[in-house]
């Protein structure tokens, strides 16, 4: 594993499909989701490291079982240990987890404009 500093850098866009969870709320990110998943086809990614770990699950289930029940799927999850570098440059391991959610057939129509 690269060592990464876990101080977070200045603000900069996630790519596309991609949605880090973090200190906002968790109804932030299930937005952040469903707009992703809402714009076309493909995978969203949502990633979370540490105690933000049960966040990233919450978001995941609110967008399953509230927002577009029975339109996504869970394609993969992955677990992990990341060694990072902290504020006092020591070593540490930090948990991850990335899921992987799909919306399978085609991506809903485009509401019409006024």
């Amino acid at each position: 594993m690269v060592a990464v500093d876990v101080v977070p850098p200045p603000a900069r866009a996630a790519p596309d499909g991609v949605v880090f969870i973090g200190i906002r709320p968790t109804m932030t990110y299930v937005f952040q989701v469903v707009a992703q998943l809402n714009a076309g086809p493909g995978v969203v990614l949502v990633k979370a490291r540490g105690n933000a770990i049960a966040k990233a699950v919450d978001v995941v289930e609110v967008v399953r079982r509230r927002f577009l029940e029975g339109q996504v799927e869970i394609a993969a999850i992955r677990i992990g240990t990341e060694r990072l570098v902290n504020r006092d440059r020591r070593e540490a391991n930090v948990s991850f987890i990335a899921i992987s959610l799909s919306r399978p057939g085609p991506a809903p129509p485009a509401p019409a404009a006024r």
